[in-house]
């Protein structure tokens, strides 16, 4: 890499705990959660690096949402281009939350419901179980939210199918060997 694009070195500090053991299992954003198995946002835990000390944990109980910087672990390369679940057209993928990226990084606000000693428990999660958590910030409502923030090609699609139109988890594939 050259001095203007440097490389980096992350180490995860959690890992998630999640009942998504599949991509298709999980709905494609945290609070979408129609055609999900139960229906109802699911509770997942972070379990942190046992190198940490459990200080690091200090302070978070009492936010009702924390921010998850993670790393899409089983995301199979990057386009450029991307088809998401909301609109029938590609679309750059830096203009859409996909998981294939050039840099397999996602960032996800989740509730916070508990903090029990080394683990957060959490509700309203999109991550696959296992899901390597990079780093943990607490959601402050006065600097993270802009509730009215333009949404680009998002605010296209709402206008022609309704707001909140993304799907529900993709269901398997029918296997063509299979009658």
């Amino acid at each position: 890499m050259t001095e203007l694009f440097p490389a980096f070195t992350f180490q995860a500090i959690g890992t998630v705990r999640s009942p998504y053991a599949r991509r298709m299992d999980a709905p494609h954003q945290p609070n979408v959660i129609e055609g999900t198995e139960t229906g109802n946002l699911a509770e997942a835990w972070i379990d942190l690096d046992p190198s940490l000390p459990e200080e690091v944990l200090r302070d978070l109980e009492g936010f009702e949402r924390i921010w998850l910087v993670f790393v899409f672990d089983r995301s199979e390369g990057w386009k450029a281009l991307v088809r998401p679940p909301r609109g029938r057209l590609k679309r750059g993928v830096l203009a859409t939350r996909s998981p294939h990226r050039p840099n397999a990084i996602g960032l996800s606000a989740v509730e916070l419901v508990a903090v029990e000693g080394r683990t957060l428990r959490v509700r309203g999660v999109d991550l696959l179980d296992g899901t390597p958590v990079l780093d943990i910030k607490p959601y402050v409502p006065y600097a993270d939210a802009f509730p009215q923030a333009k949404a680009g090609w998002i605010d296209a699609v709402d206008a022609r199918e309704g707001h909140l139109s993304a799907p529900g988890p993709k269901r398997p594939r029918r296997d063509p060997g299979r009658v």
